[in-house]
């Protein structure tokens, strides 16, 4: 009983101590000890908010795999079969249906880079916030034309050669479907949000989705052209939500 006492009175000398460490009183004006105390209640808000911000973290399970484009024959060699490179389709989207307020606070939307590499796009699949530059480089030895028809950003980048790189700033949230106008096998797909809550999975199919205040959210999982599957989760008041989401 005297050792949980003493336990007792211990802990309210650290609180104290922690306290009186955010407000300093000595030499202080009435008004700086005034505005120290209020920081202090402020940052033991902050750390208690810190406290009770959880996520959801989960994987998407795609069950059937897209087939790929078949490349065209090289006319420049007849009958050798030449290599193929098989965009990475194993991967999808997992995005807040909508966000809390915070996420639309003013944050700088980045950049992210789609390569031109064995004649398709590398990644097959990104996923940026609106007001993003997407540079598109050429890393082949032959000419390509990026262009998008699509209703969130249209646009046309031209022929360019090999180390030239030409980009494109999204500024309308939706799907970007992108093709090369020289090579009708390649395609890719950008996704423009305007929250930073979504992610591209792993090839594995996992994902996180961080820092969420506890609420219940319902999330989406977007795979080649189309949200899939929708499910609610709850996010709990300090650590992670866990689901599995399923695509046939």
């Amino acid at each position: 009983m005297v050792l949980k006492v003493l336990a007792v009175f211990a802990s309210i000398a650290l609180i104290t101590a922690s306290e009186a460490a955010e407000v300093p009183t000595s030499g202080a004006s009435p008004a700086e000890r005034s505005e120290a105390r209020g920081s202090g209640r402020a940052n033991r808000a902050m750390r208690s908010e810190a406290m009770q911000i959880g996520g959801i973290r989960g994987r998407l399970d795609i069950r059937k795999v897209e087939r790929p484009v078949e490349r065209r024959p090289d006319v420049a060699a007849p009958g050798a079969a030449g290599p193929r490179d098989v965009p990475d389709l194993r991967r999808g989207v997992v995005y807040l249906e909508s966000a809390p307020r915070s996420a639309f606070d003013e944050r700088d939307p980045g950049h992210a880079v789609m390569d031109q590499r064995n004649e398709r796009f590398v990644p097959h699949l990104l996923a940026v916030m609106v007001g993003a530059v997407v540079e598109f480089p050429n890393s082949d030895l032959t000419y390509h034309n990026v262009f998008s028809l699509s209703r969130a950003k249209r646009f046309d980048l031209g022929r360019y050669a090999a180390g030239k790189s030409k980009g494109v700033r999204m500024d309308r949230p939706g799907v970007v479907r992108v093709f090369c106008d020289i090579h009708s096998h390649m395609s890719a797909f950008v996704l423009v949000f305007n929250h930073p809550f979504f992610d591209v999975t792993d090839v594995d199919g996992h994902f996180e989705l961080p820092s969420l205040p506890p609420n219940t959210y319902s999330i989406v999982g977007w795979y080649e052209g189309e949200a899939r599957i929708t499910r609610s989760v709850v996010v709990p008041s300090s650590g992670w939500a866990e689901v599995d989401l399923v695509v046939q």
